[in-house]
């Protein structure tokens, strides 16, 4: 392991994170000094968040905001909360987002940040308060030329719109272009809220294509309704995809015969979560991803496929919505399988994308209609695919393999040419 110190570095996401660079890193022959520095990040914070709650008492919550690498472009990352968020967590994240922006091509470097809270257990004003507490702990960190947020795990829009008030009240000046991910009124971009979900849905598309496979009569199960998840699946049935099954944090619902996603859609209109839905048969998360379909997809939490059930898997694609669900172990038995494997850095892109529009559009305060941001996510996403595909089989290694060496290899030649400074 490369980190060193803490025991808060060791967890089996960074774990996770570091090994699948030096394997690559090794492939690609990189060079030893560019290795060293890209096996961590540029800058780790752990921030104290005290937080007046509503009983008057004062809690303090721990925060982080880890950036990673810049050679491309500013920081760029999500704000995630919850209650296992830590700095070794974090620290993957921003080095696979650091990756997935080389990949697709964006002019940005990878960060990532979070508190550890459960939001749900958060009145709105406790919310407010601990929001606008971090930004005001990282406010030097963070810039439209510098790290630029976005919403993940736990945050919104309105969080997003809490970090950028904050942010221009110590400006002393409106700064949208702080963060994306805001309400189209306060300088956000139309698509940004589906475009994650859209772009799984496009990925997959482009595999069943590569696969000869009719999407019309296929069948997929969504681990994890939220944001990502519910639009992943309400796109695939407008596909003609029969979504099997769904779950989310409270449990699950299948039926072979097909979920109305319309009427689950409407249910979480008014609820928190799926708790309550009389939809299909109950179904645990765990018994979810053992379903026989065509395409399943986790987006929730990350590590949910391992060795001790990727075995047991039936499906033909595995497209990651989510960061990080997949281990080691598993991609190797999944690749023995012959599961195609949509990975995380390219199959979940489609939010960080979209992100860089509106990133664009704030900066010249100029807007985009919704069939142009639809039209440039599907061609900078089928680009990546395509150079993927090809790499993958002319490389004779598997898609996560393929889509790691092109954005590790961009990243490590940026780096080579800017050099070392002092």
């Amino acid at each position: 392991m490369v980190f060193t110190g803490s025991a808060e570095w060791h967890t089996p996401a960074s774990e996770m994170a570091v090994t699948q660079f030096e394997i690559v890193a090794e492939r690609l022959n990189l060079d030893r000094n560019v290795r060293a520095r890209l096996a961590r990040p540029d800058r780790a914070l752990v921030i104290s968040v005290p937080t007046r709650l509503d009983d008057g008492s004062v809690h303090v919550f721990t925060g982080y905001r880890v950036q990673h690498n810049d050679v491309l472009g500013p920081f760029k990352g999500g704000i995630r909360y919850h209650p296992d968020v830590d700095l070794g967590e974090v620290c993957a994240l921003a080095m696979w987002t650091t990756w997935k922006c080389s990949l697709v091509g964006l002019p940005f470097g990878g960060a990532k940040g979070g508190i550890a809270c459960d939001p749900t257990r958060l009145s709105r004003k406790e919310l407010q308060g601990m929001t606008r507490r971090y930004t005001a702990e990282i406010r030097n960190f963070i810039g439209p030329e510098l790290d630029v947020p976005a919403p993940d795990m736990g945050t919104n829009e309105q969080v997003m719109v809490w970090v950028m008030d904050t942010y221009s009240q110590h400006k002393g000046h409106a700064v949208p272009g702080v963060v994306t991910g805001k309400p189209v009124e306060m300088g956000g971009t139309v698509g940004r809220r589906e475009a994650t979900g859209r772009g799984v849905v496009h990925l997959i598309r482009e595999t069943a294509k590569h696969l000869n496979l009719d999407l019309s009569r296929s069948t997929a199960a969504v681990q994890g309704f939220g944001n990502v998840g519910s639009v992943t699946a309400a796109e695939l049935a407008s596909l003609g995809v029969k979504i099997i099954a769904v779950s989310d944090r409270t449990g699950g619902f299948y039926d072979e015969k097909g979920l109305p996603i319309d009427r689950l859609l409407r249910h979480l209109a008014d609820h928190p979560d799926l708790a309550g839905c009389r939809f299909g048969e109950p179904i645990s998360n765990a018994e979810l991803l053992e379903l026989k379909c065509d395409v399943l997809v986790p987006a929730a939490l990350g590590m949910q496929i391992t060795a001790e059930n990727a075995a047991r898997l039936k499906c033909r694609i595995l497209a990651e919505g989510a960061n990080g669900p997949t281990s080691l172990e598993a991609d190797e038995i999944l690749g023995q399988k012959g599961v195609f494997v949509l990975p995380d850095i390219l199959a979940n892109a489609g939010g960080v994308t979209v992100s860089y529009f509106e990133w664009v559009q704030d900066l010249q305060n100029f807007f985009w209609s919704e069939e142009q941001v639809k039209q440039q996510l599907q061609q900078m996403l089928t680009r990546a695919f395509r150079e993927v595909l090809d790499l993958s089989q002319r490389e004779k290694v598997d898609m996560r393999s393929a889509a790691l060496m092109i954005g590790i290899d961009r990243v490590g030649r940026a780096m080579l040419r800017r050099g070392l400074y002092p």
